[in-house]
């Protein structure tokens, strides 16, 4: 069997790919959370890395969960419920806790349905973009259960407390136009653009000084639960970091002589 993660690093950019295409790319099964962990792992540890783009294979983006198993796995579910809380510390709810560690920006490209976990995948990523036959849902209590995977703290901090709960109350599905209006999405493009739009806006967040973007992204992922003194307290300190690297002084030069900066890195 095909691995299910593809990962492929073309310069300072990396896409990664969700590759189970017959299955609609689902992620709740023990391969994907692995191989999505690893792969996010992987980027974190290359500070060659500027930027990241997922993306599904196939029509979907992902279709969350596997269907066809949690049927299968019904009756151990209703008579073992401590194992369904292994199940999801131990399985799916790694991949959020790796998403939040993550130090160089990421792009989700949604090139098809993302559903239920699908969809809050795609509000792991700091950017969402989306083909025109992407659909969004937060589907959950569709078929009888909660989101388990940290969608009722992602969501609402991605399209707001009022949107979320409509979402997750009715299940209903998003077209990208409406996933666009709402936020969820900041574009949306033809299907056949979507690569060459994601890898666009990654190679301009590829161009900027590599310290100061994950630097920047730090702060904007602990912004979300910090108060403002301990935040400006936490920018302040990052801000005489990024005075000692190479790369502002170079900002700053290029800047006043009219050329090209040339960042290093360093």
């Amino acid at each position: 069997m095909s691995d299910p993660i593809l990962y492929e690093q073309d310069g300072a950019i990396v896409i990664i790919t969700l590759n189970r295409p017959e299955t609609r790319n689902p992620i709740s099964e023990a391969g994907m959370v692995d191989g999505l962990v690893s792969a996010i792992e992987r980027i974190n540890a290359d500070r060659s890395v500027r930027c990241a783009i997922l993306t599904g294979a196939g029509s979907a983006f992902s279709s969350g969960g596997d269907l066809r198993k949690m049927h299968e796995n019904m009756t151990e579910r209703a008579g073992n419920p401590i194992s369904t809380v292994y199940y999801y510390a131990e399985g799916i709810q790694r991949i959020p806790l790796a998403f939040a560690k993550l130090e160089a920006p990421i792009i989700a490209a949604v090139n098809g349905p993302a559903i239920g976990a699908g969809c809050d995948l795609t509000c792991m990523c700091d950017i969402r973009i989306a083909g025109e036959s992407a659909r969004f849902a937060e589907s959950f209590v569709k078929v009888g259960i909660i989101p388990g995977d940290g969608g009722a703290w992602l969501l609402p901090r991605v399209v707001g407390f009022s949107k979320a709960c409509e979402m997750t109350f009715t299940g209903d599905t998003l077209n990208a136009q409406e996933a666009l209006a709402c936020g969820l999405v900041s574009k949306v493009v033809p299907d056949a653009e979507l690569l060459a739009a994601a890898g666009a806006i990654a190679a301009r967040i590829a161009a900027n000084p590599p310290k100061a973007v994950r630097m920047t992204k730090r702060l904007m992922v602990q912004g979300r639960d910090m108060s403002l003194p301990a935040l400006l307290e936490m920018s302040a300190a990052m801000q005489a970091l990024a005075h000692t690297t190479a790369d502002h002084r170079e900002a700053v030069t290029a800047f006043l002589e009219k050329r090209a900066p040339q960042f290093t890195g360093e």
